[in-house]
């Protein structure tokens, strides 16, 4: 059985395929009303329910929120067969997906039912 957030990442996924676009750890989890997680594991735990529930959905369209890729991985693959740049760096060890920003989808608003906390501001008196 699915958790709840990977049900809300499913979604997310689905959303970003219909739209052609790719989207941050963080911002995918902010999306679904979670955080994504010290170095993105709790995304990565998700993702993980994701592939193996739902295989049909395009999982490697989340991705860190760096841009980093493991080099020859099966993410980079699916990146470059959708089209995107994907360029191998650090010597061949990793790859990053090039103009990262161009591609990816940022929502303005939370979903329904989901309430964004305010940032606390402090003013210098």
């Amino acid at each position: 059985m699915a958790s709840t957030r990977a049900d809300e990442v499913a979604e997310i996924l689905w959303e970003l395929k219909r739209a052609g676009k790719i989207s941050t750890y963080t911002l995918i989890a902010r999306r679904a009303g979670f955080s994504a997680g010290s170095n993105g594991r709790a995304m990565d735990s998700c993702l993980r329910v994701v592939r193996r529930d739902w295989p049909h959905l395009n999982w490697w369209r989340a991705v860190r929120d760096d841009g980093f890729l493991e080099n020859g991985s099966e993410q980079e693959a699916r990146l470059r067969e959708a089209g995107y740049q994907v360029e191998a760096i650090d010597g061949g060890k990793r790859s990053i997906v090039i103009s990262l920003e161009t591609h990816l989808m940022t929502w303005d608003v939370a979903p329904a039912g989901v309430v964004e906390a305010e940032v606390p501001t402090t003013a210098a008196k």
